[in-house]
């Protein structure tokens, strides 16, 4: 089946009073796929978000949705919805007033319907006549996405989803999200600074770094086969030898010598710490040079001062120039 874009951004670039914030930006996203836009704070993807969702104009580029450029339309031309870091409750409103909101400013019919099938989508039926005080942050967050997709977007925008909540439930809502999207089938482009969250919610992941892309593909192109060091390094904790980068989670440790065939350097341990599911175990080589590698909990017998063998497979080398 050929690729179905609904939106397309096409060399956007757009300059503010004390910097570049987006500089010949392109990107495409398929019909139905949740695509991460990922990066460092700065790096533009917020200005991104906001140019198509129509509260900042590029100065230039196009910003196609199904094939139309919505550059030149103000935000409510748009069949594009927002869910915004805040949230952005009415806090005097109910939630069933809160995701009836834009369904009555349209003139809509039919509202009550809507309203309740939306907030049957996400699970706050229950709740419909509670106001944000009374709520959850997840149950908030729920609200304002009902909000978002009662309004049958084309596609939906979200600011950093998950960052207002707490470690545990940001775990348990992402979860959440990613079968909710999967659920209804709209389009959405999440931005966040969260590597974890977008090798875990997205189908495609666009890296930004100073304004520009870095790298687009799936979770496992950009984490297996970075395209360069930037990417490499903001993706997960890297071990660098000269040209050479090794994962820690494929970095080794042992007592005895390793079977022939392998990258072997001998080395000393000079820390431990215990992180729950694993151990980091940072081990020093010549040259003074610190490796990290990530030992299973059930097989840690490694302690600052052991001699050990640091080994990995030539396979997982990534060999990426400064």
């Amino acid at each position: 089946m050929p690729p179905d874009p609904i939106l397309q951004i096409r060399q956007v670039s757009k300059t503010f009073p004390s910097h570049k914030a987006v500089d010949q930006v392109s990107m495409t996203l398929e019909r139905g796929e949740l695509h991460a836009l990922l990066g460092p704070s700065g790096c533009g993807k917020t200005t991104c978000l906001r140019m198509v969702a129509g509260f900042e104009t590029p100065d230039s580029g196009e910003i196609l949705l199904n094939g139309v450029d919505i550059a030149p339309l103000k935000p409510y031309q748009r069949n594009v919805s927002t869910v915004f870091q805040s949230y952005a409750l009415f806090p005097h409103l109910t939630v069933f007033d809160n995701v009836a909101f834009g369904l009555r400013q349209r003139g809509e019919k039919a509202v009550r319907d809507k309203v309740m099938a939306s907030l049957e989508m996400v699970q706050l039926a229950a709740k419909a006549d509670r106001r944000p005080a009374q709520m959850s942050g997840g149950e908030k967050q729920r609200a304002a996405l009902a909000r978002s997709l009662v309004l049958a977007p084309d596609l939906l925008l979200l600011d950093e989803p998950l960052s207002a909540l707490d470690p545990n439930l940001r775990q348990q809502v992402r979860h959440e999200l990613k079968a909710l999207q999967r659920r209804v089938g709209i389009t959405f482009l999440m931005v966040t600074h969260d590597q974890e969250e977008a090798l875990s919610l997205a189908d495609r992941i666009t890296l930004l770094n100073q304004g520009r892309v870095e790298q687009v593909g799936t979770p496992q192109e950009i984490y297996l086969a970075p395209a360069n060091r930037f990417t490499a390094n903001f993706l997960g904790e890297m071990n660098w030898l000269d040209d050479v980068g090794v994962r820690p989670e494929s970095t080794r440790l042992s007592h005895q010598a390793p079977e022939p065939g392998v990258r072997v350097h001998p080395g000393q341990v000079t820390q431990s710490t215990f992180l729950g599911d694993c151990y980091h175990i940072q081990a020093e080589i010549g040259g003074g040079r610190q490796l990290m590698a990530r030992v299973p909990r059930s097989q840690n017998g490694y302690h600052p001062g052991d001699r050990v063998h640091v080994w990995w497979q030539a396979a997982d080398e990534l060999h990426l120039p400064q």
